[in-house]
C-alpha cells in the first residue's frame, strides 16, 4: 500500500499492475526476463547487443586534455560498425569518451549534456569539468551497474584541465593520463612508457595516437 498525498491514509495498488506503473514510477523494466529465458531453453538466440569493443584514452598536458578513441563497434565477435562515434559532446569544454553498450553511452551522455547546458543557462557560468562528473556518477550509480558506459571524462575549466575515469557503478578516478575499454592494457602500456609532465600539444597527441594504435592492433575488438 501507499499513502495518498490527498487523504493520508493508506490506499491499496491493484493487484495486477505492476509496481512501479503503479507508483508512477520510471526505470528499467525487467518483464521479459523470464520470457527470454524460456525462449532461450528453446534453442531462440537472442539478439546481441552492439557494444563498442573499445580503446579509449585521455592524457593532461601543459595547456590541456587530449582525448582519443578508435572507431569499431561489435556484435558479440563481429565488428558490425567501423565508424561508430566514441567522443562525445557534453559542454563547449567538456567532452566524454564512452566504452561499452553503445546506446548506453550515447544516451547518458546526452542526457548529462542536457543537464549541462541547463545548469550553464540558470547559473550564467560556464560549468565545471567536476559537475558533469558529479552527474554522470549519480546516473550510474543509481543503476548500478545496468547501465553499460565505461566513461573518460575531459575538460578544461577555471581550475584548469581535467581527466577523470567513471566506472559503470559510478566510481571514479582523477589521473594524469587513463585507458578504458577491452584494449586499455595495451594502451596504457604506451602511456607508462613514455608519458612525461608538461607536455606540448603535439607530444600529447602524438602519445594519443600511439596508445590508440597499440591498442587497436591488440584487441580483436578495437
Amino acid at each position: 500500500f501507499f499513502f495518498s498525498s490527498l487523504s493520508r491514509r493508506p490506499a491499496m495498488l491493484p493487484s495486477s499492475a505492476p509496481l512501479h506503473e503503479a507508483l508512477g514510477l520510471g526505470g528499467f523494466n525487467f518483464d521479459n526476463t523470464r520470457r527470454n529465458q524460456v525462449l532461450g531453453a528453446q534453442g531462440v538466440a537472442a539478439p546481441r547487443v552492439k557494444k563498442t569493443g573499445t580503446t579509449i584514452v585521455g592524457v593532461v598536458y601543459k595547456d590541456g586534455v587530449v582525448l582519443g578513441a578508435d572507431t569499431r563497434a561489435t556484435e558479440g565477435e563481429t565488428v558490425c560498425d567501423k565508424n561508430c562515434e566514441k567522443i562525445h559532446y557534453i559542454a563547449d569544454n567538456i567532452w566524454c569518451c564512452g566504452a561499452g553498450t553503445s546506446a548506453d553511452t550515447e544516451a547518458t551522455t546526452q542526457l548529462v549534456s542536457s543537464q549541462i547546458e541547463l545548469h550553464r543557462l540558470a547559473t550564467g557560468k560556464a560549468p565545471r569539468t567536476i559537475t558533469a562528473l558529479t552527474m554522470l556518477k549519480r546516473k550510474l550509480f543509481q543503476y548500478q551497474g545496468n547501465i553499460s558506459a565505461a566513461l573518460v571524462l575531459g575538460g578544461f575549466d577555471c581550475n584548469g584541465p581535467s581527466l577523470y575515469t567513471v566506472y559503470p557503478h559510478g566510481s571514479t578516478d582523477s589521473l594524469p593520463y587513463v585507458t578504458m575499454g577491452s584494449g586499455s592494457l595495451a594502451a596504457m602500456a604506451v602511456f607508462e612508457a613514455e608519458y612525461k609532465d608538461a607536455m606540448s600539444v603535439e607530444e600529447a597527441k602524438a602519445l594519443v595516437q600511439a596508445a590508440i594504435m597499440s591498442g587497436i592492433n591488440n584487441d580483436l575488438g578495437s
